[in-house]
């Protein structure tokens, strides 16, 4: 566990066993950006890809005390104008009751050493339109939105129509 700069909040890597509390987490930002309709992942589905031959994605959960109170779920991507990787934030969450402690900060922190620590270019994410409070944090912590970019994205009946093609 790597210990922070918060009294009992520590932040380790997540590991197979965990994966009950990853999807329970999921389910709480889920609920959180009120889009729980959309949570089809399963602990099978999320043991495959987060820990299985190939995994898509690392975990680092936090511990307050002891107990669970967030997870960062993030991957790497890769800059062709910096010529180097970057670590993608898909998802950061903290228990509501747990918000405004500074655990989500030091998580992002914990995101960023390990960037340095990778030789990574970036950390970027994305954050919905409506939340305000997290973009007003993630302005206070130096974070710059990228205005002129647009996520796109194709999914199920839409994807596979695209696959078709090839």
């Amino acid at each position: 566990m790597v210990s922070t700069r918060i009294d009992n909040f520590t932040i380790r890597p997540a590991e197979v066993e965990d994966t009950p509390l990853i999807l329970s987490l999921i389910k709480g930002l889920a609920e959180y950006e009120k889009l729980a309709h959309e949570v089809v992942a399963t602990e099978e589905m999320l043991r495959e890809t987060l820990f299985g031959a190939r995994p898509a994605a690392e975990v680092a959960l936090g511990y307050f005390g002891g107990e669970p109170v967030g997870f960062a779920l993030f991957f790497q991507n890769y800059s062709t104008f910096l010529g180097r990787p970057g670590i993608y934030l898909e998802d950061l969450f903290v228990y509501p009751d747990m918000r405004g402690k500074g655990f989500g900060g030091v998580l992002l922190a914990y995101l960023a050493h390990l960037a340095k620590e990778r030789n990574c270019g970036r950390l970027e994410w994305s954050v919905l339109d409506w939340n305000e409070p997290a973009l007003k944090f993630y302005r206070s912590i130096g974070a710059v939105p990228m205005d002129e970019w647009t996520v796109n994205r194709v999914t199920g009946e839409r994807l596979d129509s695209l696959a078709a093609r090839f």
